[in-house]
């Protein structure tokens, strides 16, 4: 690390724990770094990580639990969710419960060596679920606190750090200052550091004021600092010698800035989330980008604030508390309020421009009437959109919950509205679904009837995109209620139109049917007319899975026609010739599925959607399986497989096994056929997906029955009739007699 000077103690201690601690081989698993705020530990932590790094080939973790700062801690379960995706779990796939999400890390890091950094933990409970519990991995909390509860139950060696030493603090002076003075004496750097108390922190801002003051004498600046102490002497004791020390230094540095900078830097305290762009800065002061990225460099030179990338920075929690409590004592609470607002329709508006930038067919929430704000960003494309999103998405739930708590009820519903394409997009259900609930209460308090629709349905997509069908089922028929009583034609249709996929999912095919017509009636009669198409489409596939394939042809084309008229998002056409596809398949027109095909892949050369691709190759495996074509249908099921996985669609994955373990059983390479069958039944089992599991069985049965193992076979239909005792289409009653059939041999 620059500038890391002293610990060679404590690194020594830190090494003899790795090689000769109490975990297995002889090497502490956790190591917990103590010590007081502002002291190094975090700098301590990844020092060692640096000098650590070649004993864990598999990679490195980082997270900080904000355990002390003035907002909420990081959730165990959140921190999880950004491992487990580090480590190739995508959105759908993640647990929805915290020992859930556990679980699967620890099962994932089982024979890996990794090392991982749980900063800023306040409590034992907070670091625990990170633990990888591995004999290959290295976990390094850090606390203020001593965490008993880590050593006691997970044999976590403590180390409790301390201030520098007189020499240390010397050291880090003269280090941060070097080509900048020279001649100092070294009994005033003495006294400067004993003014700091010997606190890294302090240390490091004091080194820069004396850095950038080169024609000041260190006993002039020791002087100044000495008149700040006194500022604070009302509030010392005789245990808060470090706190009040580090309060004199903030104050001194924070009191030498140009009031531009000073005044950036208080409101940089009120921003809710856990860092902030060069852009949102701006918002938050009402200046200019190129004005707000000056003040930005000057503050990051003299330590108050902490570059993370190119144009972001992030405060440490004790200077981002100092820096609050400066806001609320020099600003009025009208200009505290006004800061937020700025900030929150900056976010507002970017994240309308940013939902634009990925897609058409929805149409921004906010009103017609409201001028686009001119900071807003402006996105180049699709990528770019959801690049902002990424590095933005804690920062929008904080924006969310804090315009709630400061009445800014609007915007608190409006943000969460805004930003559904987004959250459907990157599967992120944890913060999709928090800031619809912020949103929902936030409208339940304006009484507007309408955002309340917005909200249940956004929250009715988010349950069906992550399979809670029962809750999307719920919120979908909230916003309906809402949207009739209004009169909202519009709304009914799209909440009818939701409902439709909820019942498909579940396979109420008549139920589905129902709602997707009425979703299309009113579409055709009130608008808007792209949107018939979408109910076109969603019918049509109700229709295949009722083997009325003519009729889905039919819906199938109509969604065609309407989505070229209106020039719609290109996947909306990939779904419907999907569709078309597997209705010539079925029909056994090998020749046209492929040009159904052929029309979806070059449609997908503009959309880049993994999801749709992945459909686009289980069709295509199903084509050739069924024209014996077995090499190119393997190949195309795990191209399927691949991208399920990549975009957390298990369902789809035991669909590819299932493919793959039907082409098989067509080559005769039965016993490698009934693996991959289990492996399909096994994972829908997990899901508890009725139906597809029942084909999965039936499939895995005829296989058995091919490798002469008849009991197995009779088991597995046994089991597929009950699963489609609740089904009523034509094709699972054609399904349950044949299988009734068989059993009775």
């Amino acid at each position: 690390m620059h500038g890391f000077v002293g610990r060679a103690a404590e690194l020594d201690q830190l090494d003899a724990l790795l090689h000769d601690g109490d975990g297995p081989d002889g090497a502490a698993s956790v190591v917990l770094i103590a010590g007081t705020a502002g002291v190094g530990k975090t700098s301590l932590a990844i020092r060692l990580a640096h000098r650590a790094s070649h004993r864990f080939p598999h990679g490195q973790f980082f997270v900080n639990l904000r355990g002390y700062d003035a907002g909420p801690p990081l959730e165990p379960a959140t921190a999880l969710e950004r491992f487990l995706r580090a480590l190739g779990v995508p959105g759908p796939a993640l647990p929805t419960g915290l020992d859930e999400r556990a679980e699967l890390y620890r099962s994932l890091l089982a024979d890996k060596q990794v090392l991982v950094v749980v900063d800023n933990a306040a409590t034992a409970g907070q670091a625990r679920p990170l633990l990888p519990g591995t004999a290959g991995c290295l976990t390094v909390v850090t606390s203020r606190h001593r965490l008993s509860g880590l050593a006691v139950r997970d044999g976590a060696r403590r180390i409790t750090l301390g201030m520098l030493n007189e020499q240390e603090s010397s050291d880090l002076i003269t280090t941060a200052t070097r080509g900048y003075r020279t001649g100092d004496d070294p009994a005033q750097i003495a006294e400067l550091a004993r003014l700091c108390a010997h606190l890294p922190l302090a240390l490091r801002i004091a080194a820069e004021r004396a850095a950038t003051h080169p024609m000041l004498t260190l006993s002039e600046l020791t002087a100044q600092l000495r008149d700040e102490s006194t500022l604070w002497e009302a509030l010392s004791s005789p245990d808060q010698e470090e706190a009040d020390a580090v309060r004199t230094v903030f104050a001194w540095s924070y009191r030498t800035l140009p009031p531009p900078a000073a005044s950036l830097f208080r409101l940089l305290g009120l921003h809710p989330g856990p860092d902030f762009s060069v852009h949102a800065a701006a918002a938050l002061a009402g200046q200019e980008v190129r004005h707000s990225s000056g003040l930005l460099d000057l503050l990051a030179g003299a330590h108050l604030i902490e570059p993370t990338s190119a144009d972001r920075y992030q405060f440490h929690d004790l200077l981002r508390a100092y820096a609050t409590d400066q806001a609320h004592q020099e600003e009025s609470l009208e200009e505290q309020h006004a800061a937020l607002k700025r900030v929150a329709n900056w976010y507002l508006h970017t994240a309308d421009a940013a939902g634009a930038a990925v897609q058409t067919l929805a149409p921004s929430v906010l009103p017609p009437e409201q001028p686009r704000l001119e900071r807003a960003l402006v996105f180049k494309g699709r990528q770019d959109a959801l690049s902002w999103y990424q590095a933005e998405q804690t920062n929008l739930l904080a924006i969310t919950r804090a315009t709630a708590q400061a009445g800014l009820d609007e915007i608190a519903w409006q943000l969460p509205a805004t930003l559904q394409g987004l959250h459907s997009i990157r599967n992120a259900f944890d913060v999709w679904q928090a800031m619809a609930r912020v949103g929902l209460e936030a409208a339940q308090r304006l009484g507007d009837q309408r955002a309340q629709a917005l909200m249940h349905n956004t929250l009715g997509i988010a349950g069906k995109d992550s399979r809670q069908l029962a809750q999307a089922a719920e919120h979908h028929q909230a916003a309906l209620d809402l949207r009739t009583a209004l009169g909202d034609h519009a709304g009914v249709a799209e909440s009818a139109n939701g409902l439709g996929l909820v019942h498909r999912l579940r396979r109420e095919l008549d139920a589905s049917r129902t709602r997707l017509e009425q979703a299309l009636a009113f579409y055709q009669q009130h608008g808007p007319y792209q949107w018939t198409g979408v109910a076109l489409y969603n019918l049509a596939y109700v229709a295949a899975d009722l083997t009325e394939h003519q009729q889905a042809a039919n819906l199938a084309r109509q969604a065609l026609a309407i989505f070229h008229e209106t020039g719609a998002d290109h996947y909306l056409r990939v779904d419907a010739r999907l569709v078309l596809a597997r209705l010539a398949r079925d029909a056994g027109h090998y020749a046209q599925a492929e040009e159904h095909i052929a029309e979806a892949v070059a449609l997908l050369d503009h959309t880049s959607s993994p999801a749709l691709e992945a459909l686009l190759h289980l069709e295509q495996a199903a084509q050739r399986r069924e024209q014996g074509r077995h090499d190119q249908a393997l190949e195309a099921y795990w191209a399927c497989e691949t991208l399920q996985r990549s975009v957390g669609n298990r369902t789809g994955q035991a669909m590819a096994y299932d493919g793959i373990g039907q082409t098989l059983r067509s080559l005769g390479r039965l016993p490698e056929a009934i693996d991959f069958h289990t492996l399909a039944v096994r994972i829908l089992r997990d899901l508890a997906q009725p139906w597809d599991l029942a084909q999965a069985l039936i499939h895995l049965a005829d296989t058995h029955t091919d490798n002469d193992q008849p009991e197995q076979a009779c088991q597995h239909r046994t089991e597929a009739v009950t699963l489609l005792g609740p089904f009523s289409d034509p094709h699972a009653t054609t399904l349950r007699q044949r299988l009734q059939e068989l059993i009775s041999e």
